[in-house]
């Protein structure tokens, strides 16, 4: 198993920036692939970013490309920078891991909340 711990949200004014942190631990040799999803009250989980694991290759969201960066450390920690932050980026972000390119999503971290506000 792969546990993931998120950390960094809070309350930021709109244009400012926050940076998110997922921890992952366990069998992280068996991971494939971090990505990282929000949800909206009343609104479906949206895919926002993925990064592969051996290359730190990434997928970006149209919504997200050129304002947040995903990056991941040798700790096995991915760091999300969300800069120019916006009120509809208000949402609970969670990082999942997945153990190939077509299998699912299948270990979540608990969330944390971003809330874009003035």
């Amino acid at each position: 198993q792969v546990q993931l711990v998120e950390s960094g949200g809070g309350l930021v004014q709109p244009g400012g920036s926050l940076r998110l942190s997922c921890a992952a631990s366990g069998r992280t040799s068996s991971v494939y692939a971090m990505g990282w999803f929000r949800q909206a009250p009343g609104k479906e989980r949206e895919f926002v970013v993925r990064i592969r694991w051996s290359d730190s290759r990434t997928l970006y969201a149209d919504s997200v490309k050129g304002r947040f960066t995903v990056s991941k450390d040798n700790a096995n920690t991915v760091y999300l920078q969300m800069n120019a932050l916006k009120p509809e980026d208000t949402a609970t972000y969670y990082c999942a891991t997945k153990d190939s390119t077509y299998s699912q999503y299948n270990y979540w971290g608990q969330g944390t909340q971003v809330t874009v506000s003035s």
